[in-house]
């Protein structure tokens, strides 16, 4: 989910950047009057994010091309799998192709690692959410991809919920004083999470009647023993330390939601190209 208007400014800073006066080697090599047809090709298997970015990308630098979009966010193809058909004046597929790869290419890693974390929970009751700990410019996108891989969307901004952390408890003089500071001022359905690292914190944030508790790097045997102490009365977020090989010990502690910036800091790029079609 992402606005559509938001998009048009930010591809018009991709094209931009990447264009600047000209794209001297298409001014130079390709006639106004050449015509292109190209697919943009999946070369591994992922889950598709941004592809409709992707094709507005090409619309913005050249209206007059013709884009067949063969796939919808949120699917997984295979390798060798087209994306996209691209078929037009040749000068402006080829000035927008890097452009709209590397968004394509970064929303799609997103999407994927997102998956593969979300499989390694199914069965457990625990969901995926993100972090804010994404690339500046492009928060919306990656979030919008998130999704796109089966994960789920923590605060989009600091406007979004009040999440109160350790120096915030610090300087308000402790959690029952915070979360009585932040309730006479917040607006009515905006909710109130408390970071605790230890259950004795966890026992006054419940006593506090936080919206939500985020367990912080604790263990496995004190997550165990927070999701007793709550018996479901808030709900509870792992956080912390999160990588793909001990999350499923983590949901199977019984915790409702698990944060990580994994997905978002650490999605290795996928392969996307722009070639002939075979």
């Amino acid at each position: 989910m992402y606005d559509r208007f938001a998009v048009q400014r930010l591809i018009d800073l991709w094209l931009t950047e990447d264009v600047g006066c000209c794209d001297l080697t298409v001014q130079t090599m390709v006639s106004p009057d050449a015509r292109g047809r190209f697919d943009v090709n999946a070369r591994e298997p992922m889950h598709v994010a941004g592809i409709e970015i992707a094709a507005e990308v090409f619309r913005r630098y050249e209206p007059r091309l013709a884009l067949d979009i063969r796939v919808r966010d949120g699917e997984r193809v295979g390798k060798g799998a087209v994306l996209m058909r691209v078929e037009g004046p040749a000068q402006g597929i080829l000035t927008a192709e890097r452009t709209a790869l590397n968004i394509l290419q970064r929303l799609c890693a997103v999407a994927t690692e997102t998956a593969k974390y979300v499989a390694a929970i199914e069965g457990t009751k625990a969901r995926l959410i993100d972090t804010r700990k994404t690339t500046p410019g492009l928060r919306m996108l990656e979030k919008h991809a998130v999704t796109c891989g089966g994960g789920l969307n923590h605060r989009l901004g600091l406007d979004n919920g009040v999440m109160l952390k350790d120096n915030h408890i610090a300087v308000c003089g402790g959690i029952a004083a915070a979360l009585a500071r932040a309730r006479r001022q917040l607006p009515t359905l905006t909710k109130i999470e408390v970071e605790c690292d230890r259950l004795a914190q966890v026992e006054e944030a419940l006593a506090a009647k936080a919206d939500v508790i985020m367990l912080d790097n604790m263990g496995l045997a004190d997550m165990r023993t927070a999701v007793d102490l709550v018996a479901g009365r808030v709900p509870l977020e792992a956080s912390g330390g999160i990588r793909l090989d001990t999350i499923r010990a983590i949901a199977e502690t019984g915790v409702d939601y698990i944060s990580t910036s994994k997905i978002t800091q650490g999605a290795p790029p996928v392969d996307i190209g722009l070639d002939e079609p075979a």
